[in-house]
């Protein structure tokens, strides 16, 4: 259930809703993409009243959901014509519209190939240039990267980027925090069905400090004394680490690692490391972090 959520994305950019399982990312997609009714609220998308115009709002996006709406029996180039003609769009005009998108998505050379033969990257190339066939203003990706291989992820993130450059504002929902770092303008973190934390990727790593001491202790004990001590952003009792913000300043390294010997349970190995979105992500989300009001990052 969302509430009191209150976004804004800027029109040619790449807007990310992070969030674990069950925190009102899917449900905010398909309310804006018009598949779920609001209970209450307001939203406006390109222009259109969600509720008042949602026919407007279904001619200005276009949604491609976590797995590949494709037609396996169907080529590459036949899915697109086909979804061209669905759009009204003429044979003469589909059969253009499709040679353009296989050239810009890459998949020229495999037009005339059956789509249940591409590999996964390519699947969902040839998904999002479906979506394509009518430029939309405001393009949903729910966690579109989703089993991918990292080189099949690296070449979908660039297709992502060329059509931000041609102007297309993108909604992005990811479970990868490397994801929505590399590409989004701005992010809003999800937990509970509220924003807990908005701002861009370096806003919301700078709000844990500057670094973060990751911390090893030799016996479950020492690392629960040790985490009942400090305030940490992430605690794995298996591997017995904690991980602890600080300012970055040698002093306030030099005081955590005090506070341990004196309450006898200094760690046995340390490392730092500049705060990632893994740290945000963990430290704001949880059974714990039920906050009430959103904080934004200026």
């Amino acid at each position: 259930m969302l509430s009191q959520v209150d976004l804004a994305v800027e029109s040619g950019s790449v807007f990310a809703l992070l969030g674990p399982n069950g925190a009102g990312k899917t449900t905010m997609v398909r309310i804006l993409a018009t598949l779920v009714r609001p209970d209450a609220g307001t939203a406006l998308v390109a222009g259109h009243d969600l509720v008042d115009d949602p026919m407007g709002v279904k001619r200005a996006i276009s949604l491609t959901g976590q797995f590949a709406a494709v037609d396996d029996l169907l080529t590459g180039e036949e899915n697109l014509e086909m979804m061209a003609q669905l759009r009204h769009l003429s044979r003469k005009a589909a059969r253009a519209r499709a040679t353009e998108l296989l050239a810009s998505f890459d998949l020229t050379d495999s037009r005339h190939r059956r789509a249940g033969t591409y590999s996964g990257g390519m699947r969902r190339r040839l998904d999002l240039a479906m979506g394509m066939i009518q430029r939309p203003h405001l393009l949903f990706l729910d966690e579109p990267t989703t089993g991918l291989d990292p080189r099949s992820r690296e070449q979908l993130w660039e297709t992502v980027r060329e059509l931000v450059d041609e102007g297309v504002t993108i909604l992005l929902t990811t479970q990868y925090l490397e994801e929505a770092d590399v590409l989004a303008d701005r992010i809003a973190l999800l937990d509970h069905g509220r924003v807990v934390a908005r701002g861009s990727a370096t806003e919301l790593k700078q709000r844990l400090g500057s670094e973060v001491i990751h911390l090893e202790f030799a016996t479950v004990a020492g690392f629960e004394r040790a985490a009942a001590t400090l305030t940490s952003v992430r605690a794995d009792g298996c591997r017995r680490t904690l991980d602890v913000a600080t300012d970055g300043s040698a002093g306030h390294v030099h005081e955590t690692l005090a506070q341990l010997v004196r309450a006898g349970t200094p760690a046995t190995t340390m490392s730092i490391h500049r705060p990632s979105l893994d740290d945000v992500f963990l430290s704001l989300t949880g059974p714990h972090h039920t906050e009430t009001e959103s904080r934004e990052v200026a």
